[in-house]
Formats: structure tokens, C-alpha cells, sequence
């Protein structure tokens, strides 16, 4: 049996650092102000990255510039409604909910580049929005939050269709230190404005912020720049559904949740949408299977 490609092997261990970081972040904000977090976490993301990137930052075209920057901004925009709708949420809804992005981003692919829709994108949309309404359902979790999740990803459904774009023509260090910067800004800006500048009250915040800073957001990013200039975007986005799965299996083991029946069946139908609005994502879905078997 042949192994699986390297950079697949290495989204599937950015997928699980994401599906870990729900469990630490949802309690670090609840001590420690949103947007305070999200400034302190990405600027640690830019000054872990700042050794190897200035250099490259500073060769960047301005074409590069111009793309790194507006997927900044829809990353920023993307945790902030992440991580407020973490705060009303459960941590496997949140997980799930984010993994929408993968059913959004084919009709923003459309949008941007007229990319014929296939039916199966279709029907993958009526299975993701039937697992939502299973999914909302679930113990813990709340209309509003799970609202705001959603939002998180149509606003990373528009950060991937960026990326496709401009991951293969720069260099990934430049671009992902551009996003970190970004959004650090960003957020600076709207914790000064909301009165948030306070430091970290205690060791489980710092821990939440350094996991979340330097391997979810500077490694995690570093290494998702650098496989989309690599991969097809079908095998990326059935490898980036793992990050549901984990998250669901961390908010079990280490926060006790509980999802019923429902809550499951919610789960793998949105999972079944996700599959089936990306039919290339399937068919190495079941090459992966076969192999396993």
C-alpha cells in the first residue's frame, strides 16, 4: 500500500490542531474579552512567523500584497463570527456548522470565476441545510450561535476561493504572515473601539492563546498555503471536513457534551452534503477507504 502524499497527511494534522483548539478557545472566552483574544492570538500568529517571512514579505509583488490582504480580511472576519458563536454554541456544533465552507465555496467559485454548478452541488446544499436544522437541535447549543458560525463560514468559503487564487503564484510564508497581520490589526482596532485592551487574566488563557497563535494560526496557515499551491482544491476540502470530527470528538472526551440521536444524524448529513457537493472529494474519499480496508 502506497502512503498518502505528504502535503494530505499534513492537513489532516492541521484539521486536528483545529478540531483540539475549540475545546481551550471556548473556555478562554469566557474569561477573557473576544476581541482582546482574537488581537493577542494572531499578532502572537505574526510574530512567530516574522523569522521566516519578513524576508519573502518584503519580495512580494504588489499583486501578492493585494491577495494576502483580502484574505486577511475574510479571516479575520471569519473568527470573529467564529469565536463570538463559539461563546453561544457547543464546541461540535461549532465544528460542524464551520464545515459548511465546503458546500459555499463552489457558488462563490461560480461567482468569481463562472464555474459551472453540478447537480450534485445541489443536492449536497438540501443535505447540509437538513443536518443544520438536526444539528441545532443538539444539547448545549443555541439559533444564535449557530447562526453566527454559519456566517464564520461563508466568510472562509470567500478567504478559500482567495487562496486558490493567489496560493500558487506567491510565496506561502509571505501570504500567510500578510493574513496574521492583518487580522491582528483588525481586531486591535475593534478591541481598543469595544474598551477590550486588558492583559490575559490567567495561565488557561495564555495556553489558549500560544496553541491557537502559533500552531492553528502560524504553522496551521503556513502549511494550508502551502498545500492549496500543491493539491486540487477537491482533495483539500474533503481533507478540511475533518476538522468537524475532531472537533466533535474533543468537545466529547474533554468537555463531556453530549449530542442524541438527532444531534448524530444532524452530523452525518451534513457530512453526506459535504461529500456530495464535492464528487472528485468522494471519489478519493473512497480510494482512501479502499486502501484502508
Amino acid at each position: 500500500m502506497r502512503r498518502a502524499p505528504t502535503p494530505i497527511l499534513a492537513l489532516v494534522a492541521v484539521t486536528a490542531i483545529w478540531g483540539y483548539t475549540f475545546v481551550p478557545v471556548q473556555k478562554a472566552v469566557g474569561a477573557y474579552p473576544l476581541f482582546a483574544f482574537l488581537a493577542v492570538r494572531f499578532a502572537i500568529s505574526t510574530v512567530a512567523l516574522a523569522p521566516f517571512a519578513l524576508r519573502p514579505l518584503r519580495d512580494l509583488p504588489r499583486g501578492g500584497w493585494v491577495g494576502g490582504t483580502v484574505a486577511g480580511a475574510f479571516l479575520a472576519l471569519a473568527y470573529g463570527l467564529q469565536t463570538a458563536g463559539l461563546e453561544l454554541t457547543t464546541v461540535t456544533s461549532t465544528g460542524f456548522i464551520t464545515g459548511l465552507y465546503v458546500v459555499f465555496t463552489p457558488f462563490l467559485a461560480l461567482a468569481a470565476h463562472r464555474t459551472p454548478v453540478p447537480a450534485a452541488v445541489w443536492v449536497g446544499v438540501v443535505f447540509a441545510l437538513a443536518g443544520l436544522l438536526l444539528l441545532s437541535g443538539a444539547p448545549g447549543g443555541s439559533w444564535a450561535g449557530n447562526l453566527l458560525v454559519l456566517g464564520n463560514a461563508v466568510a472562509q468559503s470567500f478567504q478559500i476561493v482567495a487562496m486558490e487564487r493567489f496560493a500558487p503564484r506567491y510565496d506561502a510564508r509571505a501570504l500567510t504572515i500578510l493574513q496574521m497581520a492583518v487580522a491582528c490589526a483588525g481586531f486591535a482596532v475593534v478591541a481598543v473601539v469595544a474598551g477590550q485592551v486588558e492583559a490575559p487574566p490567567d495561565a488557561a488563557t495564555w495556553y489558549a492563546l500560544v496553541v491557537t497563535g502559533v500552531f492553528a494560526g502560524a504553522l496551521g496557515y503556513l502549511v494550508v498555503t502551502w498545500v492549496q499551491s500543491r493539491t486540487t482544491a477537491a482533495r483539500a476540502a474533503l481533507v478540511f471536513t475533518l476538522e468537524a470530527p475532531f472537533a466533535a470528538l474533543f468537545g466529547v472526551l474533554l468537555l463531556s457534551e453530549q449530542l442524541g440521536w438527532v444531534g448524530w444524524a444532524g452530523c452525518a448529513v451534513m457530512l453526506a452534503g459535504i461529500v456530495l457537493a464535492e464528487p472528485a472529494a468522494a471519489a478519493t474519499l473512497r480510494r482512501l477507504v479502499g486502501r484502508a480496508a
